[in-house]
């Protein structure tokens, strides 16, 4: 069966009044895999996985998270409240079991999901994922820029407010120097990639995106981020499969390592010269790992 283009995008209504924007892609037909976008993001993101899921008969339903996107704002949020709205979507999807993946600043919640909801989540990827700022010597190698927003935003969030309405304000008038900006700030690796014309007019459909209802979503972002995220890595239980790029400067490869370290059942691949966008050429990697024929049930996870 040939794969379709990307479902149109939908809200689901949750149990308490909100709406979540999701949209899917790869085999309609296929294995779920809920895919969480990066920081700023939106469910535009997993277009780059369309291709590779439908290949191996995956079905990736993206979702925005809560302000982002089609997304209702949810004041107040943790990134352990994320796990019970992927819960509620996957129950109105009729979806039982799943796998999750995140990339970039959609890591941690991936692992969230892995850590709250280890009897529904088959396995989870994290690639180029951010991992928890406040383990020392965990930043060394990324950008300054990245360290002061998200450092001192998760701290003061008038900043991180800041931040974001800079960022919605030039992907808004500015949008190809904006994004000529980023690929500049960026590892060499990752400007190559993001020149190609097909990647950097969906990246700034992307990040428009998620500044559609505002900044808040975004805002609330960096503040969550930079804080401790309300779960430890070592009580996760599904299989974890990490990509990390040695060269990334946005999210540094000892972030990839510490979360490595930390997972206990961690399949880790570091990618020399690589840096933070993997998620474009890497994708068939991640969708061959997730689209393995789920474990049973009750089986239990293996660690090495």
């Amino acid at each position: 069966m040939e794969a379709p283009d990307a479902a149109e995008d939908g809200t689901l209504l949750l149990g308490d009044g909100r709406r979540l924007g999701y949209a899917q892609y790869g085999r309609p037909d296929g294995e779920p895999l809920f895919y969480f976008h990066g920081h700023p993001g939106s469910r535009l993101e997993a277009r780059f996985a369309h291709a590779a899921a439908a290949e191996v008969g995956l079905r990736v339903i993206a979702l925005d998270r809560p302000g982002y996107g089609l997304s209702a704002f949810q004041p107040g949020r943790a990134i352990t409240d994320w796990p019970a709205d992927v819960a509620e979507a996957a129950d109105l999807l009729r979806i039982g079991r799943f796998a999750v993946a995140g990339a970039s600043g959609g890591g941690p919640y991936a692992l969230a999901c892995a850590w709250r909801l280890p009897e529904r989540v088959i396995r989870a990827a994290v690639v180029s994922g951010v991992g928890p700022y406040r383990v020392p010597g965990i930043t060394r190698g990324m950008r300054w820029q990245n360290r002061v927003g998200f450092g001192w935003g998760s701290r003061w969030p008038p900043l991180a407010r800041a931040l974001m309405r800079s960022m919605h304000r030039g992907i808004t008038s500015r949008p190809g120097q904006t994004i000529e900006a980023i690929a500049r700030a960026m590892s060499p690796a990752d400007a190559a990639v993001v020149r190609r014309p097909q990647v950097r007019d969906l990246l700034i459909a992307d990040i428009a995106e998620a500044f559609r209802q505002g900044i808040d979503g975004a805002a609330w972002d960096v503040v969550l981020l930079g804080r401790p995220w309300g779960f430890p890595l070592r009580e996760i239980q599904p299989e974890v499969y990490l990509w990390q790029g040695e060269a990334d400067t946005l999210v540094p490869p000892a972030m990839g390592r510490y979360q490595a370290t930390q997972i206990p059942c961690c399949h880790a691949t570091l990618l020399p010269g690589e840096g933070h966008l993997l998620i474009i050429d890497r994708m068939p990697d991640l969708t061959a790992a997730l689209g393995q024929p789920p474990p049973p049930p009750d089986s239990q996870p293996r660690h090495p």
